[in-house]
């Protein structure tokens, strides 16, 4: 995924049959179990959804200790590997992966205050989010090596250069940054984003556009996402619709402080590509990455790998922060102060649960999942627009904000606010008519 390749393609030393069969079999198995509904015991999901499930199944009630096995390992990461001892952001989040540690053993046992174990705090948590994440993650981590391994980024990412400049104000390569982090994960993103500013093939204002604009959840997090708001009956429209929500926020961002603001010197820029040759350079690269791709045994060890490091990253913090979270939502006026501030984006529609989907809105500050989380039992429009905000938002305190102010990207915590605001506001005038649409167009 080396973000370079989108304009100079290697060349193709051995090409024919076997390399184009490399480049599109295991893309189109990964199209076939990323979006493509299958009815299978009276249930139509994809492929992906329904083997989360039958994982769930086997494992029974032994699927609580199982997620609770990824949280202590989770919580022990960072001591062993000594990450604490990295900064303050760190420190603050190891202590809150070892309170997820607690709050798991809460959730398993029933020990701890009544007021914890009341349906929509503990229980929910743990058994409508975590476990699920705690499963989905690391299985669609094996079978995103067929997607982003064996060239299909890389074709898509030189077929849409000439858009990336002109609407994003960002280099063409940045689309692999922005579908790896779709297909991926926000954290293979910012890795990407990091590297390239680092290397000065990004400016400040690039690095700042593709980190808070395309570096949001990955399409697994979203199934857990629309699972949780009972979406996955228009799973297909949800993604896609989400995805062109997120972009078209992005190129508003661009042109708003306090990114329109930032830098724009770099040290090497994108070259110049030759016009009226996009689709052969596009499938010379995808054909490239292919011939130049390890096996699929390879592959999916890689990614599995960085799965499940990955699970037992983001479970800790999704039980302690999430927690926190709720409690805040149903104990305190905090968000519902937040709320107001978004009021009028939604009031506007005349939706009928407008003051409770601001206030899940701007609870997505502390943790992705909350508004999916607050809107769980609403109608179905505000249920779309909970599950498009939970991604389109982008930034949020228990994932996202820590990952970027861990990169060498200048962006400080209050710019991310006034991003993160924008985005919100924006996300919702989109989401709404986009839900009344997507209900109309379903029958739902």
């Amino acid at each position: 995924m080396d973000s370079p390749k989108a304009s100079s393609p290697a060349p193709v030393r051995r090409g024919g049959a076997a390399t184009v069969l490399k480049l599109f079999v295991p893309s189109l198995l990964g199209i076939l179990i990323f979006f493509v509904p299958i009815e299978l015991g009276g249930r139509s999901t994809i492929l992906l959804d329904h083997m989360v499930g039958g994982a769930r199944s086997l494992l029974g009630d032994f699927s609580g200790f199982y997620a609770l096995a990824l949280i202590v390992a989770g919580a022990a990461y960072p001591l062993i590997r000594g990450y604490w001892r990295r900064n303050l952001t760190e420190r603050i989040f190891t202590v809150l992966k070892i309170a997820g540690v607690a709050a798991a053993l809460m959730a398993l046992t029933g020990w701890g205050p009544a007021f914890l174990h009341e349906p929509d705090m503990l229980p929910f948590l743990f058994d409508k989010l975590v476990i699920p994440v705690g499963l989905i993650v690391p299985i669609g981590a094996i079978f995103l090596a067929l997607l982003i391994s064996y060239g299909l980024l890389e074709l898509i990412g030189v077929l849409v250069q000439p858009v990336m400049r002109p609407i994003w104000r960002t280099p063409g390569r940045s689309a692999i940054d922005a579908v790896a982090s779709f297909v991926g994960s926000y954290s293979i993103g910012l890795l990407i984003t990091n590297r390239v500013y680092q290397a000065g093939q990004y400016s400040a204002r690039e690095a700042a556009i593709i980190a808070t604009g395309f570096s949001t959840v990955s399409a697994t997090f979203m199934i857990i996402v629309a699972r949780t708001l009972d979406l996955m009956g228009v799973w297909n429209l949800y993604f896609w619709l989400t995805l062109l929500i997120t972009f078209v926020v992005t190129a508003i961002t661009v042109r708003l402080p306090p990114l329109a603001g930032m830098s724009d010197d770099k040290r090497d820029g994108e070259p110049t590509s030759v016009p009226g040759k996009r689709l052969t350079t596009a499938w010379r690269t995808g054909l490239a990455v292919a011939e130049q791709a390890p096996g699929l045994h390879r592959s999916v060890a890689l990614n599995f790998k960085e799965g499940l490091v990955m699970a037992i990253s983001i479970l800790p913090s999704i039980m302690s922060v999430g927690l926190a979270g709720l409690l805040v939502a149903k104990y305190t006026p905090l968000f519902a102060w937040l709320g107001w501030l978004f009021y009028p984006f939604v009031a506007v529609w005349g939706l009928a649960d407008a003051p409770a989907l601001a206030q899940a809105a701007a609870s997505g500050l502390a943790e992705m999942f909350l508004p999916a989380l607050l809107m769980a039992e609403a109608e179905f429009v505000a249920r779309f627009v909970a599950g498009v905000v939970s991604v389109s938002a982008v930034l949020f305190f228990s994932a996202s904000i820590p990952c970027i102010l861990s990169t060498s990207i200048p962006l400080s915590v209050g710019r991310m606010l006034v991003i993160w605001f924008i985005r919100v506001a924006l996300s919702l005038t989109l989401a709404i008519p986009t839900g009344y649409l997507v209900q109309a167009l379903a029958g739902v």
